[in-house]
Parts: C-alpha cells; structure tokens; sequence
C-alpha cells in the first residue's frame, strides 16, 4: 500500500514534458506591406491554428503544410519559393515518418516568397471566334496559377457557346524562367466539329410521360448546340417542382450530320404534398392555413394546389376572414417559355370598411421573353355581395360581376430573390375591368420598383430601397371593388403601423385610397456569415383622387431587424414603430422567410 502510494506522487510530481505546443509562429519575408498574402499563408497552414495535443498529428499536420502553402504561392504568382517548417528546431521534412514522433514544443513556419512572376508568353491556341481578351492572362501580367485556370476554362466555354459542344484542353507547356522571374505558358486546345441539337432521349422513370419532359426541356433538335440552352432546359424542369433532381448529358453519340444525341434523368418528387400552418397575433388573432398538392395531375407535371386560410380567428364570426382557392398550373403550353394557369376561389372577407362574399375565376398564361423578362396576361370573372359599413353605423348592400384583364411586365436583376445584395427588380401591373351592374369600366395600375447596393467587396453591408404606386382609375371609391383599392400598413407597406391601418375619408364613409405611394429603406448589416441587423424606416400615403390628389394621408414606421442566415434564405424578425400618428398597438412583430423586398 505504501509503495503504491510512493509510485503515484514521484509519477504526479515528475516533470513530464507536455504534448501541445507552446508556441507556433508564422514569419513571411520580402513581401513587406502585402498582408493579404501572408494571411492566406495563414488559413492555409493547419499547423498554425492545430489544438492537437498528439505529436503525431502535429508532424503529419506539419509535413502537409508545404503542400498547402506552396500553393497558396503558386497562385499568387511566387514561383521560386522557399518554405521551411522547423519542429523544436528541425525541419519538418526531416522526421521520418515511420519513427515514433517525439514530443514538440515549438513550431516555427518561415516563408521566403522569392520575386513574384509575371507572364512572357501568354497563349492559347486555336481562340473561338469573336472571343476577346481574357482578364489577367497577357504579357507581364502578374502571373497567377488561377488567372491560367479561368483563362482556359472561358477559352473552352468561348468554344462551346460556338457550337463546339467536344471542346477540350488538348496540350499544355508551362515554363518557369527563374532567372528573369518570368512564367510561359501556351496552352492548346481541340475545339472538335460544330455540332447541332440531336434526339432527346429520357433515361429514367418518371410518373411525367417522356414526352412531356421533352417538350417542357424545350432542346430545339437541329439548331447549333448552345451550352446556355442545356441550362435553361433544365431550369425549366427544376422549376416545375414535381423533380427533385434533373440531370442533362451530353452523350459523345453524334451521327453524320453532326446532331449530338442528349439525355435527360431525372427523379420524381412525392407525388403529393399535404401542408399546415399557424400564426399567432396579440393585434391580428390566429391565422390557420393548410394546402394539398399534386405535382402530376395528368401525366405531365400539372399541378393542382387546394389551399384554404381562416385568418383573424378571434372568437367574434364577424372579425374572420376566410378563403379556399384550387390552383392548376401547366408547363409548357405553346412552346417551353409559356405556361398555363388557372385559379377558382371563394373568399369571405370582414374588414372594418366592409364585408365581401366573393367568388372568382381567372385563366391566364405567362412567358419568359428572357432570363430578366416575364410577361402575364390573363382574363378572369367574378362575383361578390359587398356590404359597405357607413360611419354612422348604417350599411349598404350592392352586388358585383367583375370581368378583369390582368397583365402584367416583371424585370429582375436580382442575384437572389430571397437575399438579394445587387441588382433591381421592378413589376408593373394593369388589370383593366368592366362591371357589368352598373356598367361601369376602369382599371387598376400597380408599380413595384426595388433596387440594391452592397457598399463592400463582401456585401457586408447593403443599400435597399424600395417603391411602390399604385392607382385605381374609373369609378368613385364607393362603386369600385373593394379588393382594388389601396390600404397601407404592416408587414408589405409600412411596418410599425397595423395591417391597412390607413385609408380614406369619403365622407358618409371610410374605404381604401384610390391611389397609394410607398416608400421603404433598409440598411443591412452582416454582424457574422450567418447573423445580420437591419435598420429600416417606412411611410406610406393613400389619396381619394387617382393621382395623389384630392385628401389624402400618410404615416411612417421604423425599426430594427434581425436575419439569420440558411440555406433556404434568411429568417426574418423585425420589430417596428410608429414614427408618425401614434397607434396605442404598441410595437409590431414580423417574423418570415427571406428579406421584408
């Protein structure tokens, strides 16, 4: 027993030597003031930033850092290099790697850059047609390993987007000149025949007939290949939502006339899709909603969506809105661009202007001019019984059959449209219309324009701006449909107000605007790669006049908001104000998916 306990305090108490570093440093020479190279260095090395306690895994990490950081150099455009990794001293290539590591307490990386090289020769041969100059890739331009790679790549795609689907790297002579600190590089390449769209084949099993995909892929068989036409076709797939995954190939079966056969693979979704919802309000109530879909209604990637919502559920019927719409969708009808719609729905709707009974019908086809251009047009039929509420408590009753129009013209630029950091987007939308019990024609006009600036490299921070018109021309206010006139607050107009808080005095009554102007901002700040605040400040006015004239009002509301980034887009919360015309709601909660524009 006292032995035992003898063994155990001289082992406690000895000095064994500890297995992590004490200390690991980074030194770079001759490349005084360029900071950025020496913290790629940096994130390069594993050495440096290891929490290894294993001496092993220290010398492995070590020897595999000359790789890392001669690349790092490389591509940098440092191609006489010297770099020596040295353990308690030793340099790291010395260990034999079959001998039991010892323990290290140091490690100390030191980097001599050498002079950086610029281009003597920059060649590729044979060049497409019409291609121009590629960015970096000349004589005595800074002779960057990346610069090559990307100056081949767009060689190859210039030949590609040429018709020469079988473009290809065919030779390549990279010499380094040390002593003029020069790098020659001339690359050859094998463009291959031009080719044309041959026969689509379908090498899967869909639920979809294959002839349907074919015609939603909308491959033109004959027409000069174009690598741009293979991506759109399957855009076109991918967006019809019934495939979770598209897959096209250019096959090397390409007959006499120089038709290359392509295929399609795809998988199907589940072929239905049940949802549900819920949103809880301290202003608003309870919002429930579910939907049923169908991805393939008929054999060709038709949906069919039936969706309900019961909304402001706060134990008084005549505060609950609800509405039960079928949705069909068909892709692909007159061409690949151009796809069909439909849409029956009955609403009941009790808002403190109003009540509507309402059912409705409406087909329509939209086209895709351009990957920025969109165009709808559409016809659609409706009926409602409308009870106006008068501010002396009385009503008035009034039926309507509504024969509408719609069309509308969308332009984005956005590089996403849940996340949006450049680029703009802009809507404008007419919906001419006749009411058939008075007689009575108009039309409505919307106009949504949002446009963004990122204000760094990194879009760390982002400028947006946001407006929206909108006007109502034809009759009065009290004879127009309720549904086409303009309301402003919450979460689409001016956050911090409540939901259609404002409208218009008409006197015996109250009912929407007859024209509308919005005007938001927002200043977005990335706190982290995931986490992001946002400072914004609404107002919105609405107008008894189509114009902006006649009386009018506006208020305004701001706030602060927080984002959370996912790969689904960022998670919205904002809490907002008043800034104008105090509501005595307090403050207002918004919680979504994707930025508020």
């Amino acid at each position: 027993m006292y032995l035992r306990t003898l063994f155990l305090v001289i082992v406690l108490s000895f000095p064994w030597p500890s297995l992590a570093l004490d200390s690991a440093e980074l030194r770079v020479d001759g490349v005084a003031g360029d900071s950025t190279l020496e913290t790629e260095i940096r994130a390069a090395s594993v050495l440096l930033s290891s929490t290894s306690t294993a001496p092993e895994d220290i010398l492995a990490q070590a020897q595999g850092d000359y790789t890392r950081i001669v690349e790092v150099l490389y591509a940098n455009g440092h191609y006489s290099p010297v770099v020596n990794i040295r353990l308690d001293g030793r340099e790291a290539a010395g260990f034999d790697p079959f001998a039991p590591a010892p323990v290290i307490r140091t490690a100390r990386v030191v980097v001599d850059p050498g002079p950086r090289f610029t281009f003597g020769t920059a060649r590729i041969d044979p060049r497409a047609p019409g291609s121009e100059r590629y960015d970096g890739f000349s004589s005595n331009a800074p002779a960057r390993a990346d610069v090559v790679r990307d100056a081949v790549a767009a060689a190859i795609t210039d030949w590609r987007q040429a018709g020469h689907a079988k473009a290809k790297l065919a030779d390549q002579s990279v010499v380094a000149r040390h002593a003029e600190a020069q790098l020659d590089v001339t690359v050859g390449l094998e463009p291959g025949p031009r080719l044309r769209f041959g026969q689509v084949v379908i090498t899967s099993d869909s639920g979809v007939r294959d002839a349907r995909i074919r015609q939603i892929a909308g491959i033109p068989r004959g027409e000069t290949f174009d690598p741009d036409t293979v991506e759109k076709a399957a855009t076109r797939l991918r967006r019809t939502g019934t495939f979770r995954s598209v897959t096209l190939t250019e096959t090397d079966r390409i007959d006499a006339a120089g038709e290359m056969e392509m295929e399609i693979s795809v998988v199907d979704q589940k072929i239905r899709q049940l949802g549900a919802g819920a949103e809880l309000s301290s202003l608003d109530g309870l919002t429930l909603s579910a939907h049923w879909l169908h991805r393939n209604l008929f054999g060709g990637a038709e949906r069919l969506r039936i969706e309900t919502e019961i909304a402001q559920i706060t134990g008084t019927a005549e505060e609950t809105d609800v509405r039960l719409s079928f949705g069909f969708e068909k892709p692909a009808v007159y061409g690949p661009n151009t796809d069909f719609t439909g849409e029956l729905e009955f609403a009941y709707l009790d808002e403190p202007d109003f009540v509507e009974r309402r059912a409705g019908l409406s087909l329509g086809v939209s086209r895709e001019f351009s990957d920025k251009l969109t165009g709808e047009i559409g016809i659609g039929l409706a009926y409602s019984e409308i009870t106006d509420q008068f501010l002396d408590g009385g009503n008035r009753h009034r039926e309507m059959i509504l024969v509408t129009l719609p069309t509308a013209l969308t332009f984005d630029t956005r590089n996403s449209a849940l996340d949006a950091t450049s680029g703009f987007y802009l809507r404008a939308e007419a919906t001419p219309f006749f009411e058939t019990v008075r007689s009575d024609p108009g039309a409505r006009f919307t106009l949504d324009a949002r446009a963004y600036r990122a204000l760094d490299e990194e879009a760390r921070m982002v400028l947006a701006g946001r407006l929206q018109l909108g006007s109502l021309v034809g009759p009065e206010a009290q004879h127009a449909p309720p549904g086409y006139l303009f309301y402003s607050g919450g979460g689409g107009t001016v956050r911090g107000q409540p939901y259609n808080a404002l409208d218009a005095d008409y006197g015996d009554m109250r009912l929407g605007g007859r024209s509308f102007a919005g005007l938001s901002g927002e200043m977005r700040f990335g706190v982290t790669d995931t986490i992001g605040i946002v400072a914004f400040a609404d107002a919105g006015a609405v107008a008894t006049g189509s114009f902006g004239d006649g009386d009018s009002n506006w208020h305004g509301g701001g706030g602060l908001g927080l984002r959370y980034k996912t790969p689904v887009g960022p998670i919205r919360l904002d809490i907002a104000a008043p800034l104008t015309d105090n509501t005595s709601d307090g403050v207002q909660f918004y919680i979504g998916i994707g930025q508020a524009f």
